[in-house]
């Protein structure tokens, strides 16, 4: 009997250890995937594409083809506070979660050869 008691009590704790480990494993997937996971894509402002907002800070939204290092293409949307300069290149630091995060103009040359293919 004590042996049979030992073992379910063994048996118990590791299905308990399996399971805090798999929580553990589980919430840092979800952290990474939330905060972590980004990927760079590069787009080229074309004003016939924003849309005026009726926002106090970001006023004006634009919605356009982005293109990442191998040259696969994803649209993408984000807000500025103010209209972009025409046919300007943009770096965009994007979260699956999140959307755009950040973005920073470029130059043609800093584009990778992939990215550059599609603006010839």
């Amino acid at each position: 009997m004590k042996g049979e008691k030992k073992m379910e009590n063994i048996k118990d704790k590791i299905f308990a250890s399996v399971g805090i480990v798999l929580v553990i494993v589980i919430f840092f997937i979800v952290f990474w995937l939330l905060f972590y996971q980004e990927s760079t894509y590069y787009t080229r402002i074309d004003n016939t594409k924003v849309e005026q907002l009726n926002s106090k800070d970001m006023r004006f939204e634009y919605t356009l083809n982005a293109y990442n290092q191998k040259g696969d293409s994803k649209e993408v949307t984000f807000k500025t506070s103010r209209e972009l300069k025409d046919d300007a290149y943009l770096k965009l630091d994007i979260m699956i979660t999140r959307g755009v995060k950040s973005w920073e103009e470029v130059q043609y040359d800093d584009l990778p050869d992939k990215v550059k293919e599609h603006y010839n």
